[in-house]
């Protein structure tokens, strides 16, 4: 029942006004910024790589803001989240989420450039901005309850969601099907059977993102320098060892996602729908993955040490593309090779299999490669998403640090009970709040956007 009206919601949220909602602010955004996600791309790689020069305002650099932002995106949605979208919207899911994913790099560029540009400092000296704050400063007072919502949804997701459920959720099942794929070693709790490899790995986890938390977002964007470009490296290399290996097969799969992607493959009369799902998971699935528009990026990005907003804006977007573009497509390519978007598998499974099937190893190697991937990437996205969901309460409460300490520990017991939740309802959750967090923040941004450009053109203006 409960998980019934918990789909029930989801296809509310998730419905096609919120879909040809982001779309449609990210042509609409691609379109008044002239492609600029594709034009510049270049200079925002050297805005990355860039020295340090002079006084600038902020706690981090680009390439840490980067790194935060990266650890909260590449997370199991890149691993178990496609898959899902594979496995119910079929390979044109993943056309979808391209597609999303390309137009939503004007979207992500926009909203870390506002939360730039109307950040502010707090009492205690250290910067504070993002979404709740470009709604305040940039819309008005008058705009404040947006704002609000804004943060409400935030912590809901972070808590609830994408930042602790979710994450958790990958990470066991991950080490449970690869230490005790067939549930041998169990034990009992509160009436139902979990394997002690969940119980283990849960436990754990939750002891070491607790002595993480502690140290706030200097150890955060710390730990995300070390280990983002570690575990995206030996992802995307095992997975292009996939595609090397079976690049005959490409082709084929490339004409299995278009087709899919406009309903070709059903029979006559359902091509619609089976079209509506796939645009549906596609772009539920790929906004989960980037988070563009989901203006969880902007909290990150406004720490940045910087004068030039654009020039942030410009590496936030950078996100996006490494995220979906990059990882999430490779990661898609190789479950449709291989077929186990097919195989009656779910979550996890679909990948783990992907890779058993795809690379030349023995399954046990193939698997554990995967698990440490999934838990590397797991872990920072919760370490990421507390500190997204830490900066709206922080919004909500105006900064009281004994609320803010109290919820740190709520974070943590989410971490410890999310892998005891169904994966079904883990994932809906996260979808239903990132969806309620992407409707405030999209007004924002096409609100704001006239000073989105403004702000574009006096950056480039000596870089023509």
């Amino acid at each position: 029942m409960t998980e019934s009206l918990l789909k029930r919601i989801d296809d509310l949220v998730w419905g096609i006004p919120l879909i040809v909602m982001i779309l449609v602010v990210g042509v609409f955004l691609t379109i008044r910024l002239r492609g600029l996600q594709v034009r510049y791309l270049s200079l925002a790689v050297r805005n990355l790589a860039a020295k340090e020069e002079g006084e600038k305002e902020g706690e981090v650099t680009p390439f840490a803001s980067l790194c935060t932002a990266l650890s909260a995106t590449i997370g199991t949605g890149n691993i178990v989240g496609v898959a899902t979208a594979l496995v119910a919207g079929g390979p044109g899911a993943l056309f979808w989420m391209v597609v999303a994913a390309i137009v939503g790099t004007a979207t992500k560029y926009s909203e870390c450039l506002l939360a730039v540009r109307y950040r502010t400092v707090a009492k205690d000296g250290h910067i504070v901005g993002g979404p709740f704050y470009y709604i305040e400063r940039g819309m008005g007072r008058n705009w404040k309850w947006l704002g609000k919502c804004f943060a409400v949804f935030g912590v809901g997701a972070g808590v609830l969601g994408i930042g602790t459920f979710t994450q958790i959720n990958g990470i066991t099942g991950a080490v449970n099907h690869f230490f005790d794929p067939g549930n041998q070693c169990t034990v009992n709790i509160l009436g139902r059977e979990y394997s002690w490899s969940v119980v283990i790995s849960g436990i754990i986890l939750t002891v070491c993102v607790a002595l993480v938390l502690i140290g706030g977002l200097q150890r955060i964007s710390g730990v995300a320098q070390v280990l983002v470009p570690f575990m995206a490296a030996m992802y995307v290399t095992a997975t292009a060892l996939i595609l090397v290996l079976h690049f005959r097969e490409i082709p084929s799969a490339l004409t299995e996602i278009v087709r899919g992607a406009f309903g070709l493959d059903a029979a006559a009369g359902g091509a619609l729908g089976a079209m509506m799902v796939a645009v549906q998971k596609g772009v539920a699935r790929g906004i989960f993955s980037n988070e563009a528009g989901l203006g969880s990026a902007p909290i990150a990005a406004a720490a940045v040490r910087t004068n030039e907003p654009a020039a942030q804006g410009l590496v936030s977007m950078l996100g996006t593309i490494i995220d979906t573009v990059i990882i999430c497509t490779m990661t898609g390519l190789a479950i449709i090779i291989t077929g186990t978007w097919d195989s009656g598998l779910e979550g996890v499974a679909v990948t783990a299999r992907a890779f058993q099937i795809g690379l030349p190893f023995q399954p046990q190697v193939s698997s554990f490669l995967l698990m440490v991937c999934l838990v590397c990437f797991a872990f920072t996205t919760i370490l990421g998403w507390n500190y997204y969901s830490e900066k709206c309460l922080e919004y909500l409460t105006g900064g009281r640090q004994q609320i803010l300490k109290s919820f740190r520990r709520v974070y943590i017991a989410c971490v410890f009970f999310g892998p005891f939740m169904t994966v079904s309802a883990v994932w809906t959750i996260a979808d239903i709040f990132n969806g309620l967090m992407a409707i405030p923040n999209l007004i924002a941004i096409v609100s704001l956007s006239g000073v989105v450009v403004m702000e574009t053109k006096q950056y480039l203006m000596w870089r023509e």
